[in-house]
């Protein structure tokens, strides 16, 4: 689980031990089944109420939550969550154990769990499970992500903390607890590797053909990042039906009680090579200061502002001439490049160019919603369609307001969001881009930002896919009913994934099909699924409650959701499902306690990690605790001091800023610039490069370059940008995905300018660059 799982005392500050966590990860295909137990002992003198407080990708359905107790197992009900707070609290004043579990208010990737009436030298294995569908990665993967980050939450002045902003945290490897992991992972399509970005055993197949194995995390994971899993199948782009029977035991017409079936689409259509050459690109940067961190605990990592600021650039420069951008900032103020978006030119782009190199993470706390407010009030421009990309390492506590400030304008734009870094918040990068039809990437460990962001540009320039629809074959008898939405939105390369169910009844065994049908630059397409109607027994349920968590995520955030009608309809799929939901949590009480505690339980805390920041020292943020002065501004918790890291930065988790100690500390040493990010710096707007002292270093050859170009009448920037063009392919060709679109306008400059000479002057430039590209690269 998260480093944050903890129990956890706020008034006498002694944390109560947390010995190990525990997880079993079963994949099956693209759905992970996970059960994490945490294993507790109160070592204190008094009963203690024990809180732990962890992330969670906001696509995970929770279903079940129990805990052992001195031999016994108490299965926890789901209730509504005022019942279940007033059921949990009555508990406690009477002097029973109680346990609850409840996702945040503020947003769907928290989950806090209370324990309450812990005796002395009592122990509680406490266990949580839950399903989600796993994300295929551009390479392949099948991403499987354990949440071992959890961020303070920014929350803006008007409204309460986040439940994050309190927890605790230490420096990384002086976690109290350990965590272990294995995971099992079945494919009827064969398994042909596992990586991790964390040490783990070597692969384990678990039969002759290769369609089972298992891996297990290696001893000394210190927290200090998700622990991630990527499991590469023989084939994956395949699309797929699986039926769920209902159960025999839940209520007739209820969810668990019908047939569900899961679709796996994989839209295809032609490829378009010619970009679109207008829109309206809006980029919005954090400013915050928790974007002058590392995007990684490795040593010598960049800064998450830094890694946005060379994504910027690319972009910029891969922009199409006729279109239009703006760029803004936002932290606790927010502010443009631009009054409006500005036509791409020469001069807008060396201009924003300069304010880019120029931005820092100097604007505060994380307030994204007054900058979004203002572009949705201001117009669009005829004729370019708004594109919306945000960049941001998710640290709010508004999630629910900016989501749906973004829905609310789903019609006019489309919304590509990015979070950097670890811990960003899945529920608002995921939110944002599901609100506005977009895509959503993450980027942590060691990827490269600029490749990811850069497929999501492709995106925004290729036509949309209009005129959605399901059609569905079905026997006499039988009817399928949406438990997800219609897919609004399709992406050359990207799954689409519908739940429904099946209701009525047939006779014998027969077969059905479904078909997406879709229109992409005015040509209609159909992918059919057919499937035998034939439903084997289950036993856990996975794709109802993932139909379930479909059907009340969409509940939950469409426009009507605060109406009592939508509210009683998510209660009802909640409850009947067993999936938690915003209204609803799980609480069980131990009617059988042998001591029943006489007086109010003390609260209690454990730490978790914090990444480090500014070079060699960690930054400490100081928690919002009752009454500690500045002093104490570091020592908080569980003895973190001052005095343990005398100059180490001070964040303010309600303002974001750093507080400097006296001391002076010595900034990192600035990584040189790549030879790739030079090259694309000196890129002209129109894709070409001009002949320069600074390209010819980049490119390894004399600033007297020109006077090898075999056509002495042909304009420099010609010869430059053929060379150019020469380079990206021999020296940089893994980062194509970076490049790709600012090559295709060098491509297009350089054959409306080179003409017929174009093939002397390849030749040539290969001769100089020792290369061996090919000519088809130019179109000959």
């Amino acid at each position: 689980m998260s480093p944050c799982c903890g129990l956890i005392i706020s008034c006498s500050r002694k944390p109560v031990p947390l010995k190990s966590i525990l997880v079993d990860v079963q994949v099956r295909g693209f759905v992970a089944d996970v059960s994490a137990t945490l294993k507790y002992k109160n070592l204190e003198e008094n009963a203690v109420e024990a809180v732990f407080v962890f992330p969670m990708d906001n696509d995970s359905a929770v279903y079940n939550f129990e805990m052992m107790v001195e031999g016994k197992k108490i299965i926890a009900e789901i209730q509504e969550k005022k019942e279940a707070h007033k059921t949990y609290d009555e508990a406690i004043s009477q002097g029973q154990q109680a346990f609850l579990l409840e996702e945040d208010e503020s947003a769907g990737d928290v989950f806090s769990c209370s324990v309450g009436n812990l005796l002395p030298g009592q122990e509680a294995d406490v266990t949580l499970c839950y399903v989600r569908e796993l994300p295929v990665e551009a390479d392949g993967a099948v991403r499987f992500v354990l949440p071992a980050v959890l961020n303070p939450r920014y929350t803006p002045k008007d409204q309460d903390p986040s439940v994050t902003t309190d927890i605790p945290r230490v420096p990384i490897g002086k976690i109290p607890y350990t965590l272990s992991l294995d995971a099992h992972f079945t494919s009827s399509y064969g398994i042909s590797k596992i990586e991790s970005n964390c040490e783990i055993t070597p692969i384990q197949y678990t039969n002759d053909d290769k369609t089972s194995a298992k891996v297990s995390l290696a001893e000394g994971y210190k927290f200090e990042r998700d622990v991630e899993l990527l499991t590469y199948y023989a084939e994956v782009n395949k699309p797929s039906v699986t039926l769920e029977a209902g159960l025999s035991e839940a209520e007739a017409g209820s969810l668990l009680a019908e047939p569900v079936v899961m679709l796996n689409f994989y839209p295809t259509f032609p490829v378009i090579s010619e970009q679109s050459n207008c829109g309206e690109f809006i980029f919005v940067v954090d400013r915050s200061g928790s974007m002058d961190c590392p995007m990684n605990s490795e040593e010598n990592s960049p800064m998450r502002i830094q890694s946005a600021k060379e994504t910027l650039i690319l972009l910029l420069k891969s922009l199409p001439l006729g279109s239009y951008f703006n760029i803004y900032g936002f932290g606790s103020s927010f502010e443009s490049f631009f009054p409006e978006s500005m036509e791409y030119t020469q001069v807008s782009m060396d201009e924003a160019v300069k304010k880019v190199s120029e931005m820092e993470a100097d604007l505060g706390g994380t307030e994204i919603l007054q900058p979004l407010q203002k572009i949705y009030k201001t117009a669009g421009r005829p004729g370019q369609p708004r594109q919306l990309f945000v960049f941001t390492d998710g640290e709010v506590g508004n999630t629910k307001q900016v989501i749906s400030e973004v829905q609310k304008n789903a019609a006019n734009h489309r919304c590509f969001t990015f979070g950097i870094g670890e811990g960003a918040s899945t529920a608002l990068i995921k939110g944002m881009a599901q609100a506005g039809n977009g895509t959503a990437e993450f980027i942590t460990g060691k990827e490269r930002m600029q490749g990811k962001v850069l497929q999501a540009l492709k995106r925004s320039l290729q036509p949309t896919v209009k005129d959605i629809s399901l059609q569905w074959t079905l026997p006499p008898g039988l009817e399928a009913t949406l438990l997800s939405r219609t897919p609004n939105v399709i992406f050359q390369g990207q799954r689409c994934i519908v739940y429904a169910q099946i209701t009525g009844k047939v006779e014998d065994a027969s077969d059905g099909n479904v078909c997406l049908e879709y229109k992409f630059n005015e040509e209609t397409f159909k992918n059919t699924l057919p499937f035998s109607l034939i439903f084997s027994d289950v036993k856990r349920s996975t794709i109802h409650r993932l139909a379930a968590k479909t059907l009340i995520s969409n509940l939950e955030n469409g426009l009507e959701s605060d109406s009592d009608e939508v509210k009683k309809s998510i209660l009802e799929a909640s409850i009947q499902s067993g999936v938690i939901s915003t209204l609803t949590a799980y609480v069980a009480v131990n009617k059988e306690t042998k001591q029943p505690v006489d007086c109010p339980p003390v609260r209690s805390y454990i730490p978790t990690p914090f990444l480090m920041s500014g070079g060699s020292y960690p930054a400490v943020r100081m928690a919002a605790c009752a009454a500690p002065g500045p002093k104490m501004m570091a020592d908080v918790y569980s003895g973190l001091s001052r005095e343990s890291f005398p100059s180490a930065p001070l964040i303010d988790v309600n303002q974001e800023k750093l507080v400097t100690p006296s001391k002076e500390v010595i900034p990192p040493l600035k990584p040189e610039t790549p030879p790739l990010f030079r090259l694309i710096s000196l890129q002209n707007a129109d894709g070409s490069w001009n002949t320069s002292s600074e390209l010819a270093s980049v490119l390894g050859i004399s600033e007297k370059f020109m006077e090898t170009c075999p056509q002495k009448s042909i304009d420099a920037s010609v010869w430059a940008t053929v060379l150019a063009v020469i380079w990206l392919h021999v020296s940089s060709s893994e980062q194509r995905d970076e490049w790709e679109l600012l090559e295709g306008k060098a491509l297009s400059w350089v054959k409306s300018k080179a003409g017929s000479s174009l093939g002397e002057l390849v030749k040539a430039g290969n001769e100089l660059l020792k290369s061996s590209v090919e000519p088809k690269v130019f179109g000959l």
